[in-house]
């Protein structure tokens, strides 16, 4: 069965005025959808064929570059468009908190870590929150359409927070600001989301 675009679950607007609506538009329509057509025509015909994506990242061949990129840009961004809500914004509360404060100090040295490996990524990438075996939380970033269930990306875990810097994400709003969209990033994060998986994969 054929991967399939999922559904944004808000409005193209309703991240305003922290994600404007035509970067969205773009980001999920052309992008996003270019993904989602060019990793079903990369795995057609192939043992591939029927796998989830998770198990396809996680037995990649590093060698299948379609594969690859088009498979972590299937996955990256369904995870990205969840992991925002227009009632977003604020702080993680319970388990995740108390985790994030286990493993980075305060909520505050996380967020300093998490914006410095967005904004530090050379070219175009991700940032990403992990969740490591015991439960332990960590802080990486990919480049490209690398993520961390793929084998020897230098980056480990389950992801259960990931943010796009790629300038597709943020150009139009920000152009070359990407510190100032990783700050309004922090304002969308569907803590809540977030925390669903954090309770999935501890």
């Amino acid at each position: 069965m054929a991967f399939e675009l999922p559904q944004l679950p808000y409005a193209y607007d309703a991240l305003e005025p922290h994600i404007d609506a035509r970067t969205m538009e773009i980001h999920y329509t052309k992008h996003h959808n270019a993904y989602t057509t060019n990793l079903n025509a990369a795995i057609a015909g192939t043992d591939l064929e029927g796998k989830t994506i998770e198990n396809i990242l996680i037995n990649l061949d590093k060698k299948n570059a379609a594969v690859r990129n088009n498979g972590g840009g299937y996955y990256n961004h369904n995870l990205f468009w969840t992991v925002m809500s227009p009632n977003g914004g604020g702080l993680p509360t319970g388990d995740l908190l108390a985790a994030i404060e286990a493993s980075f100090g305060t909520f505050e040295e996380f967020k300093a870590k998490f914006a410095k490996a967005g904004a530090t990524q050379f070219g175009s990438g991700w940032a990403w929150l992990c969740v490591l075996k015991g439960g332990k939380l960590d802080v990486c970033g990919t480049p490209n359409q690398d993520n961390p269930l793929m084998p020897e990306v230098g980056c480990e875990g389950t992801p259960i927070l990931g943010m796009d810097v790629w300038e597709h994400a943020y150009y139009l709003n920000y152009q070359n600001r990407r510190p100032d969209y990783i700050e309004a990033f922090f304002s969308v994060i569907n803590w809540t989301e977030v925390a669903r998986r954090y309770a999935l994969d501890k």
